[in-house]
């Protein structure tokens, strides 16, 4: 395709802007939510793998509970092959974890001390699926009044990762289906506005290739147009939203979004965004230029 092409094309769509503008809009639709749907799922996939890897077991100590049977606890799981870790947090650990979360709220500082709150122990394990054998196992020694299994996180982010996977894959296929079709009726219509022209660019010896080109290449601008806006928007958004949702993912390092990630995520929609304004045009040219 060589440059005439390319003048034929600016052309075309500065002869119809509006039109223009409307089909890159579609696409820049289609690809946003392309690509927040996929910066959520791969999220969402690191969140759960996060938890996956720091599986945790908590177990409360009666009051009265001596050292030597924490030791003694804390013995018996390290010959668990299921267990990773254990960690002692005291009284006065729970304390100082307590007065940490609660520092904006002075009324529920000045209620607490260290003698109502219960030392625990922290069993890590190789997979969430050995919290159970191993709570089982706490919840049979006499010294401790409680054991809480945080099972209900891991399985809740599993199958809220599975629906944004499946919601996503259905809206974004139901919108690229729908970018192709607008880019058909719009390179379709302007077939039809510039018939007479191509009648008399035939007669004048004009190829089929280099009437066909101006049509694909406009499919491909729509879609290249579209694809780059809404790769430079979900950009922009996360890197201003990055203070704010740092502060609610906590521990899970997420944000900021590697640049790697980004620019593969570019190149990914570059790559789709040619096969749908490709697809578009080319089924365009083929139904309605008659060569």
């Amino acid at each position: 395709m060589n440059n005439r092409s390319l003048e034929f094309t600016k052309r075309n769509i500065r002869r119809s802007p509006f039109q223009a503008i409307a089909a890159c809009m579609v696409m820049f639709l289609a690809f946003f939510v392309l690509l927040t749907f996929t910066i959520l799922t791969f999220g969402s996939q690191l969140v759960l793998r996060y938890y996956e890897s720091k599986p945790q077991a908590i177990a409360f100590f009666k009051d009265g509970t001596t050292d030597a049977d924490i030791k003694a606890i804390q013995s018996a799981l390290s010959e668990e092959d299921r267990v990773t870790a254990t960690k002692y947090v005291s009284k006065e650990d729970a304390l100082g974890i307590y007065r940490q979360r609660n520092k904006n709220d002075p009324t529920l500082l000045e209620l607490v001390t260290a003698n109502i709150l219960p030392a625990s122990l922290e069993v890590s394990t190789q997979s969430p699926e050995d919290l159970k054998p191993i709570a089982e196992i706490l919840k049979r020694e006499p010294v401790i009044e409680e054991v809480i299994v945080p099972e209900d996180v891991v399985e809740s982010l599993t199958a809220a990762t599975k629906v944004i996977r499946w919601v996503g894959l259905t809206v974004v296929s139901f919108l690229v289906v729908f970018a192709s079709l607008v880019v058909l009726m719009v390179i379709g219509f302007k077939i039809r506005l510039r018939r007479d022209e191509i009648e008399t660019m035939k007669l004048l010896g004009a190829s089929n290739h280099f009437i066909r080109a101006p049509f694909i290449l406009e499919g491909l601008f729509y879609g290249l147009a579209g694809a780059l806006g809404a790769w430079v928007s979900i950009y922009v958004i996360l890197w201003y939203f990055t203070p704010i949702l740092q502060g609610y993912l906590g521990e899970v390092s997420l944000l900021p979004v590697n640049p790697l990630f980004m620019l593969a995520l570019l190149g990914t929609a570059l790559f789709i965004a040619i096969i749908v304004g490709g697809l578009g045009s080319i089924s365009a040219v083929r139904r309605y230029l008659q060569l």
